[in-house]
């Protein structure tokens, strides 16, 4: 199995304050790959990296063999990287339709007038509805996204990253907020969307994680403590300490 994304001794700080310390992390093409960690161990920082968000402090990013550690944001992602946001990122004031057919477009790299082509674009018109329905987002086409309940409005999210066509599928937290129903409507989205692709997810849901997961990257105070399959994980007794007992504590009290 070739792997399509590593990272290479890794650091940022901001200010002085280091968040990644030293994360070397590889993942094979086809795989869904989880990364999990307690809050402030970097998660987020590292999914930010990764899609040129951020710039490392120290350190190296290569996908698909190409080192993109100073590429700009849009250049990373017409290599094939699509990624979601842990606060819901859709255009409120457009319907979903409109929603999803910018994604196709940014796709597609058109250049041209908005009002008199882009309605009369039928590859374009046929991809969002394709999507649409993928999705089963076809009943709430014509509504405003800012209408849509918070399930829908993630399942919308879920579409606009998978509307590009992406090689690699960078999903944060997607069932963050999500109710138990929801939240397993979700995860058949996500499994259905990246058959065939390349996920990195953070997730802090154990249910979903093991779920989902081929491999699993366990980050802890900026640095990786383990990475291995979902029963390696499990067994793992540096995890066991630092993170999953800790997290089924939490529960238990709440």
């Amino acid at each position: 199995m070739s792997v399509i994304l590593k990272t290479e001794d890794l650091f940022k700080d901001f200010s002085g304050l280091e968040i990644i310390r030293g994360i070397t992390m590889e993942v094979y093409e086809g795989e869904r790959h989880m990364i999990i960690g307690p809050n402030g161990a970097g998660k987020s920082t590292l999914f930010n990296l990764i899609t040129g968000l951020y710039k490392p402090s120290k350190g190296r990013i290569h996908f698909l063999k190409r080192d993109i550690t100073r590429l700009p944001l849009h250049k990373i992602a017409r290599l094939g990287i699509s990624r979601s946001f842990q606060i819901i990122n859709v255009f409120p004031m457009m319907t979903v339709f409109e929603n999803v057919r910018n994604a196709v477009v940014s796709k597609v790299h058109r250049r041209f007038n908005w009002v008199s082509i882009l309605s009369k674009d039928r590859e374009i018109e046929r991809e969002t509805r394709r999507v649409l329905d993928i999705l089963s987002l076809q009943d709430v086409r014509d509504d405003l996204a800012s209408e849509l309940s918070y399930g829908r409005q993630r399942h919308l999210e879920l579409a606009l990253t998978v509307a590009q066509d992406p090689v690699l599928i960078m999903l944060d937290e997607p069932t963050a907020g999500l109710n138990s129903e929801e939240s397993r409507s979700a995860v058949r989205l996500i499994r259905q969307v990246t058959e065939g692709k390349t996920l990195v997810m953070v997730e802090h849901d154990m249910d979903v994680v093991f779920g989902l997961a081929d491999r699993i990257t366990v980050l802890n105070d900026g640095t990786v403590l383990a990475c291995g399959s979902p029963e390696e994980i499990r067994k793992n007794e540096e995890v066991r300490k630092a993170y999953l007992e800790r997290r089924t504590g939490a529960a238990a009290g709440s």
